[in-house]
């Protein structure tokens, strides 16, 4: 009954309630991106939702309009020369996540679940088929995010997606959410680029 109906209503009325209460905060974060780096406030990324339907997901713009678009950042060579000054603030506050509240309210991702991938991670993607984890709706935050975030594996990063995936309740969806706010105070697993040849291997498929 959670899974199907009240995880939902969760997500609309939260996302209503953010959009409204935190107005002030979207207003102040456009007026700054504008002023430092004029150009789209909002970023938009193809990404993989529920059932591998493709939706655009919504960001606030943390990157110079010179930055590669369908790249993962932490696969770039020297990130931090593309991501404006604003832009690292909001990055290590996750500010720059807060438009997807939007795509909450209109059905394409929920509070909680698995972080949707790009549209051309084809290796995520088919990890996640073992596991189930592409059967439900991409999230704000999920278990990946609280248990390693950008230093996880793809295979890791999986199976803690599926594992959520098939053990979705209201108290897991807490336990993600409530740890988020710990995850994001301690920057735990941000990465901005790692030079390992793991990731210059993924690099190289997600490029062509």
């Amino acid at each position: 009954m959670y899974k199907k109906c009240f995880k939902r209503i969760i997500d609309i009325v939260f996302s209503l309630f953010c959009l409204v209460l935190l107005s002030w905060l979207y207003l102040f974060i456009i007026v700054a991106v504008f002023l430092d780096d004029p150009g789209p406030v909002f970023f938009t990324q193809k990404r993989v939702g529920e059932n591998k339907k493709i939706f655009n997901l919504h960001k606030f713009r943390t990157m110079k309009l010179s930055a590669p678009h369908d790249i993962p950042t932490h696969l770039f060579e020297n990130p931090k020369q593309y991501i404006t000054r604003v832009g690292k603030i909001l990055r290590k506050t996750s500010l720059d996540e807060l438009p997807q509240i939007w795509d909450i309210l209109i059905g394409k991702m929920s509070i909680v679940g698995p972080r949707p991938a790009l549209w051309n991670q084809d290796d995520l993607v088919a990890e996640r088929d073992k596991y189930g984890a592409n059967d439900v709706k991409p999230g704000l935050t999920g278990l990946a995010q609280i248990s390693g975030r950008d230093e996880l594996e793809i295979p890791v990063k999986a199976k803690f997606d599926g594992e959520y995936a098939n053990n979705i309740s209201f108290r897991f969806d807490c336990k993600c959410f409530f740890g988020t706010f710990k995850a994001v105070i301690n920057q735990q697993g941000v990465v901005e680029g790692r030079a390992d040849e793991t990731n210059k291997e993924e690099k190289e498929k997600v490029s062509k």
